[in-house]
């Protein structure tokens, strides 16, 4: 029989295996992680500005619903500038009605305008100059630029947190140093763009011509993590 000497062959290697893994391990590694946040003041606002027709007729009710696109266009492109006010178009639908007992019954349709930028002030001014479209959805967020630029800081913040984390490990070990084995820096961005609260929506929706939409910059918080872990060194 021969079965018995080749299992004990495997005993032994792999026991040697496990003996040399745990003797390759290395002593005094810690995991840890620090962190830094901060509060900031929304610096970016989105306005989408809708309307809705509907009649018997596709053609005449696309060509009503282009009538009032490109009213709204035409007001909003005077105040447009790069970064501070950007205009764009966004859902054009048309699709038909039908009766509860079947066949057609007309057409419906919706068009919408979106504006936003830095500038608050002059868009909640610019949406109350259009007049042939009402304020559907109000939102609110972060630009890219503030968003480098605090968290450029937030990082320098999160990592000397963990370095005086990694020398207080040390101390309260008994090693007098330590060396980072790895470490990895992560971003928590913002939402995009965070709609406002829904008894200001519906406040706003109701802004007449020439008056201009009330608006109140949100806070936000920006967050940098930093994990890993460090050989505690004597």
């Amino acid at each position: 029989m021969r079965s018995r000497p080749i299992a004990a062959m495997l005993a032994a290697a792999t026991a040697a295996l496990t003996a040399h893994a745990q003797a390759e391990q290395p002593q005094g590694v810690v995991s840890l992680s620090a962190s830094a946040t901060v509060e900031v003041t929304k610096d970016l606002l989105n306005v989408v500005l809708s309307t809705s027709k509907e009649g018997q007729d596709a053609a005449t009710v696309q060509s009503q619903l282009k009538q009032a696109l490109d009213a709204a266009l035409a007001e909003a492109r005077k105040a447009a500038k790069p970064g501070q006010i950007d205009v764009q178009t966004g859902n054009f639908s048309l699709y038909p009605r039908y009766a509860a007992k079947g066949g057609l019954a007309g057409w419906q349709g919706s068009a919408e305008l979106v504006i936003e930028g830095k500038d608050i002030g002059g868009i909640g001014a610019l949406t109350g100059r259009i007049t042939t479209m009402s304020v559907a959805r109000v939102s609110q967020g972060v630009s890219r630029e503030l968003r480098e630029k605090v968290e450029s800081e937030l990082a320098a913040q999160a990592i000397a947190r963990y370095r005086a984390k990694a020398a207080e490990y040390a101390r309260q070990f008994g090693y007098s140093s330590f060396v980072i084995r790895e470490v990895n820096v992560g971003e928590t961005e913002a939402p995009g763009f965070v709609p406002m609260p829904m008894l200001r929506a519906k406040a706003m929706s109701s802004v007449v011509a020439d008056e201009a939409l009330p608006v109140e910059a949100g806070k936000a918080q920006l967050a940098v993590s930093v994990n890993g872990s460090v050989q505690l060194t004597k």
